[in-house]
């Protein structure tokens, strides 16, 4: 059971919005950026760390600890949402917290590449409890008016602090050496975001209850047989293959981190090989997630004014078009506008598909629908690592890269043709009756 007391009104009453819930919200918003920044610290240092420190220049090797952070995080997703319905938000969160503090002591002082693989095994771990449970947490409280504005602030504070900490730990590698300097900033996180999770931040079940107690069926009668109670094997048979929306926003998600689990491994060895230094890579690794981040401001929100599936699908096509830009340019400015293309498909993206899973699946099995939605998206780590680096070692970096764009624009024609919308206010048109 819940072991904090739930965020209630002046009155005594739980209360959905976000206004109603603005300082447990804030607060959240913080704890989600410290759960970027855990991920931020790896990201342009850990490529070059390999090559250069542990001697490995098999690309799939290299890519060895995105196959482990990948195959954790998702794992733990769907564990995170079950554990959230069963035994409350906030343990599962400070657990998770609890995971993250050895992480950066074992990337300063890993003795060999096993150890950094181990390390990121218990990053995916902390990442899927953390970062699910702050989703989940949002989602709880807001209720369904602002979901997308929620999102979009929940993923914003987590990939601008994913972008702050590449360009900060890049500038720390530069100046001071690949470590232990730049993980540092790691340790610092860990314990203000376990502080905060233990002392301060409380329990949103009964939010979720609430909503559950409130909600409506949908005018056009869709989702009329997906009600409160069904099992966990039937909420992962909705959410992973029967439901249009549901599958839809799966299959985006996985190849959505198949394109990042590329970016994020093979990215910063292109850039090194083409003779850029530290800290342009650096700028690089840090300016694909800052303009995902500061994107995901204004995507999450209007997509509660004009829908969820116009940015899913326009998302998938522009990240394809950003790539193959990548796999076309050979220096920094050009690498520099794809990384922006990049960006910005993935802020269309990223909070909608959260949105939309919080649109149609039902309160009382929500948190889990969105543990197996996160279950598949962060499979896509894992299947990019692997699909990248076997590719890369067989052929070329730029190989690989041209077969991943053309598996994220598959991946928006197929959300095109199979995905409804699914904003609670938006009707439902000719197009996405076809689609479904």
């Amino acid at each position: 059971m819940p072991t904090a007391e739930p965020h209630v009104s002046r009155a005594g009453r739980v209360e959905l919005g976000l206004r109603q819930n603005a300082a447990q919200f804030t607060l959240l918003v913080a704890v989600n950026a410290l759960v970027g920044g855990m991920l931020g610290q790896e990201r342009t240092v850990l490529p070059l760390l390999a090559e250069r420190e542990f001697g490995l220049s098999a690309h799939t090797a290299v890519l060895t600890y995105i196959l482990a952070f990948g195959l954790a995080k998702a794992g733990t997703n769907y564990l995170a949402g079950a554990w959230s319905d069963r035994f409350g938000r906030k343990p599962v969160l400070v657990t998770g917290w609890l995971v993250a503090v050895p992480v950066p002591l074992l990337l300063i002082w890993a003795p060999s590449w096993g150890w950094i693989v181990a390390a990121n095994v218990l990053l995916g771990i902390s990442q899927g409890l953390t970062w699910s449970t702050t989703v989940i947490m949002k989602i709880d409280l807001v209720g369904p008016a602002r979901r997308g504005l929620a999102m979009g602030l929940n993923e914003a504070a987590g990939y601008l602090a994913v972008a702050a900490t590449a360009l900060l730990t890049g500038y720390l590698a530069a100046a001071h050496g690949l470590r232990p300097e730049p993980f540092l900033v790691g340790i610092a996180y860990a314990a203000l975001g376990l502080g905060l999770s233990a002392l301060a931040v409380r329990e949103t079940h009964d939010h979720a209850r609430l909503e559950a107690g409130t909600h409506a069926a949908r005018a056009d009668g869709r989702h009329h047989h997906l009600h409160g109670g069904l099992t966990q094997r039937q909420v992962f048979v909705q959410t992973s293959f029967r439901e249009p929306a549901l599958s839809s926003a799966s299959q985006a998600g996985l190849v959505n981190n198949l394109n990042d689990g590329l970016a994020w491994g093979l990215f910063p060895v292109l850039f090194a090989g083409a003779g850029l230094g530290v800290g342009r890579i650096g700028i690089l690794a840090a300016l694909y997630p800052a303009v995902w981040g500061l994107g995901q401001l204004v995507t999450g929100a209007l997509s509660d004014r004009w829908g969820r599936k116009p940015f899913v699908v326009g998302g998938m096509l522009l990240q394809a078009v950003a790539l193959a830009l990548v796999a076309a340019a050979d220096g920094f400015l050009g690498w520099a506008v794809a990384a922006v293309l990049l960006g910005a498909g993935t802020a269309m993206v990223y909070p909608t598909l959260l949105a939309a899973i919080g649109d149609v699946a039902h309160p009382a099995w929500r948190a889990r629908s969105v543990g197996v939605y996160r279950l598949w998206r962060d499979g896509g780590f894992a299947v990019g690592a692997l699909l990248a680096g076997v590719l890369a070692d067989l052929f070329s970096i730029r190989t690989a890269v041209w077969v991943v764009a053309g598996l994220a624009a598959a991946s928006g024609v197929l959300a095109a043709v199979r995905m409804y919308e699914t904003h609670p206010g938006r009707p439902v048109t000719t197009s996405d009756v076809i689609g479904s």
